[in-house]
């Protein structure tokens, strides 16, 4: 018999490490949602409170980390060889900075939100799509410049046009956002009526 503490260590890492691997293949919405079914419940649940479209908060977290919880910006380097500071504090699935997500936690009241857990980050990205949505008029089903906004942030939007490398960017989001939208209309019937058993 198996004692209690190797027992609920085993289903903590086991339970840990399956909420945080990076699905298969992060470039189809129905594959992601079959082998991680939590994160449609939890995608889903943020489109209901925000309105933020599954697809959008898919193709973010596509661009911005491609599903990696750990994911954080690439060390700059001195004489381009020695590893230095990183360029800002982006962290998690959402690559949410710590000030942006301090201020998430502050005006939702989830104060215990973490950055590495899906569940927080999409409800991040619903809150900040729908500030964007307040503050610039950007249209939730308008994903290029929602991403601009999102990737730049709401003060330095006006400044985009000048910005070559956050158009392209955007572009891609885009794309990934119609992607996943005609991927998830083939399978959302069936993962509306799935039931999520635990063994």
């Amino acid at each position: 018999m198996i004692p209690f503490r190797k027992l609920f260590l085993i289903i903590a890492v086991f339970s840990f490490s399956s909420c945080s691997s990076i699905p298969k293949n992060t470039s189809d919405g129905c594959s992601i949602f079959t082998e991680k079914y939590l994160w449609y419940k939890h995608a889903k649940k943020t489109e209901k409170k925000w309105g933020t479209p599954i697809n959008l908060q898919l193709a973010i977290i596509k661009m911005e980390s491609d599903f990696d919880w750990l994911a954080k910006p690439a060390r700059q380097k001195l004489f381009k060889v020695v590893p230095y500071k990183r360029p800002s504090s982006s962290f998690g699935y959402s690559q949410a900075i710590k000030g942006t997500w301090q201020q998430y936690k502050d005006e939702t009241g989830n104060k215990y939100a973490l950055r590495t857990r899906f569940k927080d980050s999409v409800d991040f990205i619903g809150w900040y799509t729908t500030k964007t949505e307040k503050i610039l008029k950007i249209s939730k089903k308008d994903s290029f410049r929602q991403y601009i906004a999102y990737h730049e942030g709401w003060g330095n939007y006006k400044n985009y046009k000048s910005n070559q490398k956050v158009i392209v960017l955007a572009k891609k989001v885009e794309g990934f956002s119609n992607k996943f939208k005609k991927q998830l209309s083939k399978c959302s019937k069936s993962l509306t009526t799935r039931k999520y058993v635990i063994f």
